[in-house]
């Protein structure tokens, strides 16, 4: 009987210190899902589990790509179940935590097979993307697929160039090869949600980014300047402060827009999570309470 304690929710919200006290628990490891901490250039900004969260539980999924690589849901997926497949060697119960919930559910329900785009697309994209913003992006992407314009991030613009490559490709909408059916898992899935009251997540986030810039983010994306072009780098606490560093805002304001974007984000993820009827929610700091749900549903679940 293998069981994967799936630990989601909001930016801040405290995933790593709960996951790291149910892996104690349960003497097992943690499978880390969220998409900017695979890569081993982005530290700071990605606020990863610290050097001694990482000494006391192992965790996969950290540092274990180059931003130089292309890391797709497909991939985490088909790596996450190879993973899950070794570790269920000498585990009954694994964990994941995570704020990605397209790559929890690629792991959960699967994903379609999405086919490879053409080389220089995403090149090409992500030149758009620099020199006309976001909108031209959400702009082609309405035109192209209104079905998945809809559904998607749109404020994302990793996903808004992915469904766009795959239409350039293929003359055919993103949506088109999102067929939606659940795969069945060869192991039980018991979700659990973290959440508190909107004032003292914000809270938690505005602390966080105050952190992470007396921590040095600065000095980190000054760093990766030249890597800038790439999509991992697209993302929250890295573009804001590339926009400081070409002179278009001061420091403090790109310091305050970072904790807005985050703040958005957070609320992004709360609406994806909640989405999802199977999740238990509970406070971060509710261990006990988490502990006894996980024990219940162990206890009930059938043995593949």
């Amino acid at each position: 009987m293998k069981h994967l304690v799936v630990i989601a929710g909001p930016t801040a919200i405290g995933k790593t210190a709960a996951a790291i006290v149910l892996a104690q628990h349960y003497q097992t490891e943690i499978i880390s899902a969220d998409s900017r901490q695979f890569f081993r250039e982005m530290s700071i900004g990605t606020a990863k589990p610290s050097p001694a969260e990482l000494a006391v539980v192992k965790h996969h999924f950290i540092d274990s790509h180059s931003i130089q690589e292309l890391v797709s849901v497909g991939d985490f997926e088909r790596q996450g179940l190879e993973l899950l497949n070794e570790l269920y060697q000498k585990h009954d119960v694994v964990i994941m935590a995570g704020g990605s919930g397209l790559y929890i559910k690629a792991i959960c329900e699967g994903f379609d097979d999405l086919p490879t785009a053409e080389p220089g697309i995403r090149e090409k994209l992500n030149a758009q993307l620099t020199e006309h913003g976001i909108g031209y992006l959400q702009e082609q992407l309405k035109a192209a697929d209104p079905i998945y314009f809809e559904q998607v991030d749109q404020h994302n613009p990793q996903r808004l160039i992915r469904a766009l490559e795959v239409f350039e490709s293929t003359g055919k909408p993103y949506s088109s090869y999102r067929k939606g059916s659940q795969q069945q898992r060869p192991f039980n899935i018991i979700k659990i949600g973290l959440d508190i009251p909107r004032e003292q997540l914000y809270e938690r986030i505005n602390h966080r980014v105050d952190m992470m810039v007396a921590q040095g983010l600065l000095d980190e994306v000054k760093s990766l300047l030249s890597h800038r072009h790439l999509n991992a780098l697209n993302t929250v606490g890295y573009s804001e402060i590339f926009d400081y560093l070409d002179g278009k805002i001061d420091l403090n304001e790109a310091i305050e827009t970072i904790k807005q974007n985050t703040r958005r984000f957070a609320k992004r993820q709360l609406t994806w999570f909640r989405k999802d009827t199977g999740i238990q929610w509970f406070q971060p700091a509710d261990i006990e309470g988490m502990l006894a749900y996980i024990d219940t549903k162990l206890a009930e679940q059938p043995a593949f």
